[in-house]
């Protein structure tokens, strides 16, 4: 079992930034590759990023490129997204998740966290 909890979601300006945590627990929880999820009203959840056990490989869709970050401590059980030139789009819940490994933690995650409500303002 891996247990996820999400931080860091806020109201912010469109242009600005918010970097979001989520913390991971669980005996082999390094092990798992991690990804970020967005869900917006009205809307399905979709894939936003992901990055591998070790960290040496990410994945973005295309929505996000060249704005948003993931990266991982493993030291500390935290994954990280960090989000630049917010549009008033990107307003959703983010949600954090793991999977066996990058492929599938992009298409199927064994695991959900409760998700963080970010506001971008116009």
């Amino acid at each position: 079992q891996v247990q996820l909890v999400e931080s860091g979601g806020g109201l912010v300006q469109a242009g600005g930034s918010l970097r979001l945590s989520c913390v991971f627990s669980g005996r082999t929880s390094t092990l798992y590759a991690m990804a970020w999820f967005r869900q917006a009203p009205g809307k399905e959840r979709e894939f936003v990023a992901a990055i591998s056990w070790s960290g040496s490989s990410t994945d973005y869709a295309d929505s996000v490129k060249g704005r948003f970050t993931i990266s991982r401590e493993n030291a500390k059980n935290t994954v990280y997204l960090q989000m630049n030139s917010l549009k008033p789009e990107d307003t959703a819940v983010y949600y954090c998740a793991a999977g066996q490994s990058l492929v599938k933690v992009s298409t199927g995650p064994s695991y959900w966290g409760q998700g963080t409500q970010v506001t971008v303002s116009s």
